[in-house]
């Protein structure tokens, strides 16, 4: 009997040491590389154009007290503009950017201001306005950003000249003043190299953007002497606009991969 367990012991011993070394050693499988993922820290100038909405509350109160004369009624208008500015973003967290940048714009949005006591009426442009500001993005893919803006803003309103509601000068203006306030806003980022076509730093961005400045009184005056008239005009404002730009940035060099 024990010459039967030893032999079966050695068989399945035997037969175990075949198995082992029939077996191949497991194959080598290269890591998948790690998907690229754009660099978008850098510098960057931009430059474009677009139109806008301009609103506005007004009453007319009486100069010397500033007791309203009228109710608040909003006045709105539109018109274009171009834009320019510069930048600097930082990526982190792989597909977030942050960064801070201004701009300034030049054009001609005009809004309606009225008198209504004595009939008057006239158009209200801005001509140039400024900002600097933050924006935060995320990467909805490696060259394209979506993102969100807000800061700081100011604002140049040229003279208003009345006239009756049939189009005469009445010999009555506003003067030019300056405003400033606060924005935000947000838009779409993203690279010029599509439909096979390569632009290494070129990208366009879209971007909506509200900006709202306190109301501000204005006293009405005579064409030539600037005397002040009895009636002011109390007026705050609220611009919409909606811009494209050409982007330059001067450290693009597209998708990178990081290294282990």
């Amino acid at each position: 009997m024990k010459k039967i367990l030893l032999a079966l012991t050695a068989v399945a011993a035997m037969t175990g040491s075949a198995s082992a070394a029939d077996l191949g050693a497991r194959p080598y499988v290269k890591a998948p590389m790690p998907a690229p993922v754009a660099n978008w820290t850098g510098f960057y100038a931009f430059g474009g154009g677009g139109g806008g909405l301009s609103n506005a509350d007004q009453s007319i109160v009486d100069t010397a007290t500033g007791t309203p004369l009228t109710i608040t009624q909003r006045q709105g208008g539109s018109g274009w503009f171009g834009t320019v500015g510069a930048g600097y973003d930082w990526q982190f967290s792989g597909t977030w950017v942050a960064g801070i940048f201004g701009d300034a714009q030049f054009g001609s949005i005009r809004s309606t201001i009225q008198d209504p006591i004595f009939s008057l009426t006239g158009s209200q442009k801005l001509e140039t306005s400024w900002a600097a500001g933050v924006r935060l993005g995320w990467l909805v893919a490696p060259n394209v950003l979506s993102y969100v803006n807000g800061g700081y803003s100011g604002a140049h309103f040229g003279q208003t000249n009345f006239t009756t509601l049939g189009g005469t000068p009445v010999g009555v203006h506003l003067a030019s003043y300056d405003r400033h306030g606060w924005f935000i806003g947000g838009g779409v980022e993203n690279s010029l190299n599509i439909f096979g076509v390569s632009s290494p730093g070129w990208f366009m961005k879209t971007e909506y953007r509200s900006a709202f400045y306190n109301a501000k009184t204005q006293t009405e005056l005579l064409d030539g002497t600037n005397a002040p008239l009895i009636n002011s005009v109390r007026a705050n404002s609220w611009n919409q606009t909606i811009s494209t730009s050409l982007v330059y940035r001067f450290n693009w060099t597209g998708p990178v991969v990081a290294k282990y």
